[in-house]
């Protein structure tokens, strides 16, 4: 069995749309090819007409930065990631949010100890293949690709607003921080009381127009809903193996790759993070997933989030945060 395109989201949306005491209602829309996933747009507005028009700059955004972060397709009039790889060897000019986006990754990889690593492409396209064609990758392989990943191979010149690969091998990924940057980006550009959520990384803007917290469940791996949080103006973002994954021989293989084995994680079903910034929560969600709890819990703290794990026999353990949030 395959999945590739995320139709389940990570995270649901429990509540009913209402304003109220106001004469807005309630609107949806929903778009299916940014970020290889499903993107849902709820929010308030006078009318359908009124309520597209208010959110045409988060999808103007939102798709903004799905081409400029991927590393499979290039686009006409655009210098992206998948440029930068394409190039390996070379200095590429770009745009001055790839510059910022590397950064971040940069910033992420030291906070996680290296368990969240964007120049870890080398080893995630042989996953990728493999996935593709439903067979386990050569080991051999993965260790010759680990050799080229690692960020002495990033080189970014900020004066110039270049950056270089210098290893022709090397490639970035930019799969586990780019959805959150991107929803938190589109975030800026907003209505207050619009909820954002592509493919599970969820962002509230503000609260309800009654001042209601948004009601937002965490899915249950095996199905349905295993509890609700609630959330006023933050991001709520999971991880799990059930959304994108492949198996052989009856052993499910995820798409979160541990850079550490080079294999799938197999520590958690799914772990869902809580927080202010939806780039945050996206890269703490990632790495929580690699990491054993008390680690996983000591970085949540750090970083002023909250968690929730649940481990292969269903089990599930939240930090005393993310309990008051239910």
């Amino acid at each position: 069995m395959k999945k590739t395109l995320s139709f389940a989201l990570a995270v649901i949306m429990l509540f009913t749309l209402t304003a109220c005491g106001s004469s807005e209602k309630s609107y949806e829309r929903s778009e299916y090819t940014l970020f290889d996933t499903v993107t849902v747009i709820k929010g308030y507005a006078d009318s359908q007409e009124s309520f597209m028009d208010e959110t045409g700059g988060i999808i103007a955004e939102l798709t903004r930065l799905h081409r400029l972060f991927d590393v499979y397709n290039e686009y006409d009039g655009i210098v992206n990631l998948c440029t930068v790889n394409a190039r390996a060897g070379e200095w590429v000019e770009v745009d001055a949010e790839i510059i910022e986006f590397l950064k971040w990754g940069r910033k992420v990889a030291l906070l996680t100890a290296g368990e969240v690593d964007i120049t870890l492409g080398a080893v995630l396209k042989i996953w990728h293949e493999a996935r593709e064609n439903e067979v386990l990758p050569d080991e051999s392989a993965l260790k010759e690709a680990k050799k080229h990943t690692g960020f002495d191979k990033l080189e970014i010149d900020e004066e110039n607003r270049r950056v270089r690969l210098n290893d022709s091998a090397a490639s970035i990924d930019a799969g586990a921080l780019a959805k959150g940057w991107a929803v938190e980006r589109a975030a800026r550009v907003a209505p207050s009381g619009t909820l954002i959520n592509v493919g599970g990384n969820i962002r509230a803007v503000g609260a309800k127009p009654d001042g209601g917290a948004w009601k937002l469940g965490i899915q249950n791996p095996d199905g349905g809903v295993l509890t609700a949080v609630a959330v006023t103006d933050g991001s709520v973002v999971t991880s799990g193996d059930y959304q994108r994954y492949f198996e052989v021989g009856g052993v499910r293989y995820c798409h979160i790759i541990d850079p550490d084995t080079l294999y799938p994680a197999a520590k958690w079903r799914g772990v869902s993070v809580a927080c202010a910034s939806s780039a945050l929560a996206d890269a703490l969600s990632t790495a929580l997933f690699l990491m054993d709890r008390e680690s996983g819990e000591a970085l949540a703290r750090e970083c002023g989030a909250e968690a929730l794990w649940i481990d292969a026999d269903g089990a599930v353990y939240k930090t005393d945060g993310f309990e008051k949030m239910e």
